[in-house]
């Protein structure tokens, strides 16, 4: 995943090269994360990805954390994004909710600690920009 490019466009707040992806925009509500669990898992599956059960369990509780992050900031919709290359996949939310500041606060923190404490994630990171805060992890599957 090293190659892939997260980049701003003004349409929506992320676009993929060179890749597979897939995206869903969701209302930010407490259910999001339920509904964007199993359309992540039904894509990889649909790529041929056929991972071990824990690999599975794993994506799907990252999943969780990356979407409930979004929808604590506030906004109206989450979106979620889905990319996959080399046998890893990235899975982004997105949470629509501009003005947001720079800096995570304690309970941003511990998001990310508890998203690498699953170990298929290779990486992960958050930023803000107009359109909300990205949140992201990369896991090998």
């Amino acid at each position: 995943m090293a190659d892939t490019v997260v980049v701003p466009t003004a349409r929506r707040g992320t676009g993929m090269r060179n890749r597979r992806g897939r995206n869903w925009v969701l209302e930010s509500a407490p259910w999001a994360a339920g509904k964007a669990r199993p359309a992540v898992v039904e894509q990889l599956g649909s790529w041929g990805y056929r991972p071990a059960t824990t690999v599975l369990n794993a994506v799907e509780e990252v999943t969780t954390l990356l979407i409930e992050a979004a929808v604590a900031d506030g906004g109206t919709t989450v979106s979620v994004h889905l990319s996959d290359q080399d046998g890893q996949a990235c899975i982004l939310a997105l949470s629509h909710c501009p003005g947001l500041t720079t800096s995570l606060d304690e309970a941003g923190q511990d998001v990310l600690h508890s998203i690498t404490a699953h170990p298929p994630v290779t990486g992960c990171g958050t930023d803000t920009g107009p359109d909300g805060r990205r949140i992201w992890a990369v896991l090998t599957l």
